[in-house]
């Protein structure tokens, strides 16, 4: 078995209800259905520590190409195989490749928010909710592109589509979970929905998974991006 506890690396466990948690890193408690094997629990926050350089990371790139952005933060030691970091990453990647074609884009604080908005995603959302992280990121993505309130009319409408989308591209593959694959499937969407919407035209390469090493639910040949697919 590949490592996931970022403690023991045991395994992961998740459960059907609630239960109370201590953070092993920050000793904060709050409830939570995911612990490894032997106990241990990592709140989101830690988890998601460093998003600091995410928006460094960002600030600093000049490729329009999200996927060639997406894989420089996969290669950070903050980003592990599976986390709620992948909910900040995909709307990242996605701004700061637009920023870089020419979309209107206010980037530091377009990151800022994104970071702020996709933090609030948890992990396990895309099997307890039934909307993955990647996915919501996306819609994230075009709610800050449109300038997307509760009030407003086409950006909201914009904004759910592109959750909606990037979400039927997961659903359509099934689980397990796995969070490269399901952040490739939301770029695409995205890039295609983007250019669609907004006339901004978004490098979009081919893409085949260098991770599946690390998953411990690889889907294999079932997953578009294996390398037996291509």
């Amino acid at each position: 078995m590949k490592s996931e506890c970022l403690i023991c690396k045991a395994p992961l466990e998740y459960m059907e209800r609630d239960i109370l948690m201590e953070c092993v890193l920050c000793r904060k408690r709050e409830n939570s259905k995911t612990r490894c094997v032997r106990g241990h629990y990592v709140c989101d926050a830690c988890h998601t520590g460093g998003m600091d350089r995410i928006v460094a990371l960002c600030l600093a790139e000049t490729s329009k190409d999200p996927v060639e952005i997406l894989e420089k933060m996969m290669a950070l030691p903050l980003c592990h195989m599976h986390g709620p970091e992948h909910h900040v990453m995909v709307g990242a990647a996605l701004l700061t490749a637009c920023k870089n074609v020419g979309g209107d884009v206010d980037l530091p604080a377009a990151l800022a928010e994104m970071a702020s908005r996709g933090k609030k995603v948890p992990g396990g959302a895309c099997g307890f909710w039934g909307a993955c992280g990647a996915g919501i990121s996306a819609g994230i993505f075009v709610a800050i592109l449109s300038k997307s309130t509760p009030l407003t009319q086409e950006p909201f409408g914009l904004s759910n589509r592109m959750t909606a989308q990037a979400l039927d591209a997961i659903g359509r593959i099934g689980g397990p979970r796995c969070c490269k694959r399901d952040s490739y499937l939301a770029l695409q969407a995205a890039i295609g929905f983007v250019k669609e919407r907004f006339g901004v035209e978004m490098l979009r390469t081919a893409i085949t998974c260098t991770h599946s090493a690390q998953n411990n639910q690889c889907i294999g040949k079932r997953c578009p991006f294996s390398g037996a697919n291509h």
